[in-house]
């Protein structure tokens, strides 16, 4: 079912990353609220809050020192839980780290210094509303090491991705859900056990296939991809 407002979504977001997070000490997750306009900056300080009431270790790491400074004006309580991309990496030179890391929006800008910090880092990595993959890349030889290799070891802990006609969820451990639009409101219409692309969603909207064929779908898709690489 899709959340009712954001507070609701918020709180299915923090009992699935804590889900997430419980099924190992080194997972790689993501976590995506991609509502147009957005303040995403007050969602991740709520995330931190709640998340650190079990997790303590956990950071919260923004792109550069000027939005990091912006969080820790907004919570002075959680201030020496926040801190930027480059900052985590000096402490990594000294020390590998340990706990748990949520990266805020890092783009394919920051790509190199965040797999550095994924690199130098022992324990969970988060990253909220990530924009890595560049669409201006292509899809040759680099694009694809880079979707195969870093991009695809990452498991969806959270995802709310409103459409112009649907909405996506997940929820960890659930499936991928796809909800149509109706003149009276949303109407689940397909699950998903990974996340379906545009074709299997037009299809599922459709009525064309059935709920649960998108894990086949998909199977073949990557077959047909690893055919032509």
């Amino acid at each position: 079912m899709l959340p009712a407002d954001l507070l609701t979504a918020e709180a299915e977001a923090l009992q699935a990353l804590r889900a997430s997070l419980a099924a190992g000490s080194a997972g790689r997750w993501t976590l995506e609220l991609r509502f147009e306009g957005l303040r995403l900056l007050p969602v991740v300080l709520r995330l931190l809050a709640g998340l650190r009431e079990e997790r303590p270790d956990a950071r919260l790491l923004f792109p550069d020192a000027g939005a990091t400074a912006l969080a820790r004006r907004d919570a002075p309580e959680l201030a020496e839980a926040i801190a930027s991309f480059g900052d985590q990496r000096r402490l990594q030179q000294e020390h590998p780290s340990e706990g748990v890391l949520l990266l805020v929006e890092p783009s394919q800008a920051e790509y190199a210094l965040v797999e550095q910090v994924c690199a130098g880092h022992g324990g969970s990595v988060v990253l909220v509303n990530p924009s890595l993959e560049d669409a201006s890349v292509g899809i040759g030889s680099v694009a694809r090491q880079r979707r195969r290799g870093f991009l695809a070891g990452w498991s969806a802990a959270y995802a709310l991705l409103p459409q112009a006609e649907s909405a996506l969820r997940r929820a960890y451990p659930g499936d991928w859900e796809l909800y149509r639009r109706d003149p009276d409101g949303y109407r689940l219409a397909a699950h998903f056990e990974q996340k379906p692309d545009g074709e299997q969603q037009l299809l599922a909207l459709s009525g064309r296939a059935a709920p649960g064929l998108g894990s086949q779908l998909r199977a073949l898709g990557q077959m047909i991809d690893d055919l032509q690489s």
